[in-house]
């Protein structure tokens, strides 16, 4: 029994990513329901304003709802302030004899309310199914409403030593072939991606998703952390803009000259305050407003200024380290975290948890969730009380 109730809620997963690119800020939702084993409705959240995803299963359902199991990702809404009726009175009214759910929904307006007013009313409720996948659905969404910030995932490929490349600056390609298929896998999942521009300067990169024979790529905003707007109006990231926007963020000192000819090569431009000690600009405006264009999702690829910053604000949710079979060795060697260390190692950056491996061709994949499901859920608990 738990084997089918598992492929139903995957269903469900799989309907809510339909839509993922359209329905932020709210959260990617599917639903299915199921009756005498045979799913007979199916529906996901288009966009905002739209009806929601347990809405549309059940009217597809219509009579054939009445006893059947509603399978949802998320856990349905029970307010009012929104432009859709709640979804908990449309489950009711259709009858259905069970609803399975993966998350709350830490929403203020539903958390916990929209499971206990089904439960009140007799239709009983399983939580928990299919948790971890769920979270990584919505992981930008929960993030929202846990933090005020997206998602942010700190991504790097670096030899055993831990440095990104040489005294030079040569560093292609630390990793294999394997390793930057996952690379560009990343980019798939986010909605952005941000580098800095020293990057942008030694690499010239495209910072788009290359992965062939995929049937729909998803491009991230490119956004490029460009203080005196040094990025050059003729980087190859303009010659893509049909794929995906190029973002610089400069800083208010930036001459405006430079700006316009960026803007002229098809580049929006912003105006960042500087960051905390007057070095680099100001992350979290910069996260501010990724969430005003609906961008919830971030993966930072480096290099080690903009990473070393991300860490030390305390602004990293998961980090995927690629570590290749090479040492490059030298105090000259540019490492993969820039800034000051820290005086005494009780101020270094530790991990909560035990880090997650695997292979990716020869190189070794180190996984970190800083906030993952599990703390969703503590955190979710120990406040409800």
């Amino acid at each position: 029994m738990l084997r089918e109730e598992r492929r139903f809620m995957a269903m469900a997963l799989d309907l809510a990513m339909v839509a993922r690119d359209d329905v932020a800020p709210n959260p990617r939702v599917g639903a299915v329901v199921v009756r005498n084993g045979r799913v007979v409705g199916r529906g996901y959240h288009e966009r905002p304003g739209l009806p929601h995803a347990e809405v549309l299963a059940l009217r597809e359902a219509g009579k054939r709802a009445r006893g059947a199991t509603l399978y949802v990702n998320l856990e349905p809404c029970c307010h009012l302030n929104k432009r859709t009726p709640p979804c908990t009175r449309e489950i009711l009214s259709s009858g259905v004899g069970k609803v399975v759910i993966s998350l709350s929904d830490p929403n203020p307006h539903v958390n916990g309310k929209g499971i206990a007013e089904l439960r009140e009313s007799g239709v009983p409720v399983e939580t928990g199914l299919l948790a971890s996948q769920a979270f990584g659905v919505n992981r930008g969404f929960l993030s929202l409403m846990k933090n005020g910030r997206p998602f942010v995932t700190l991504k790097g490929a670096a030899s055993l030593d831990g440095q990104i490349a040489t005294a030079t600056g040569d560093s292609q390609w630390i990793s294999g072939g394997p390793s930057l298929k996952y690379a560009h896998q990343l980019r798939q999942e986010h909605d952005a991606i941000v580098v800095g521009v020293g990057t942008v300067l030694k690499d010239n990169p495209l910072l788009t998703t290359r992965l062939p024979g995929l049937r729909k790529v998803h491009h991230p905003v490119r956004v490029v952390l460009d203080s005196q707007g040094r990025t050059p109006p003729d980087s190859r990231l303009f010659e893509t803009l049909a794929e995906s926007p190029v973002w610089i963020m400069a800083g208010e000192t930036a001459p405006p000259d430079r700006l316009a000819r960026l803007e002229e090569s098809g580049a929006r431009t912003f105006r960042l305050p500087v960051g905390p000690g007057g070095s680099g600009l100001s992350l979290p405006y910069l996260l501010s407003a990724l969430l005003e264009a609906r961008l919830m999702t971030l993966l930072v690829e480096g290099g080690a200024h903009v990473n070393g910053s991300f860490l030390q604000e305390r602004l990293v949710d998961s980090i995927r380290l690629v570590l290749a079979p090479l040492l490059i060795g030298g105090q000259d060697a540019i490492g993969w975290i820039g800034g000051r260390s820290p005086e005494r190692l009780t101020g270094a950056f530790r991990f909560p948890g035990p880090l997650k491996t695997r292979r990716l061709g020869e190189d070794l994949l180190v996984s970190v969730d800083l906030w993952n499901e599990t703390l969703f859920l503590e955190k979710d608990l120990s406040r409800r009380g």
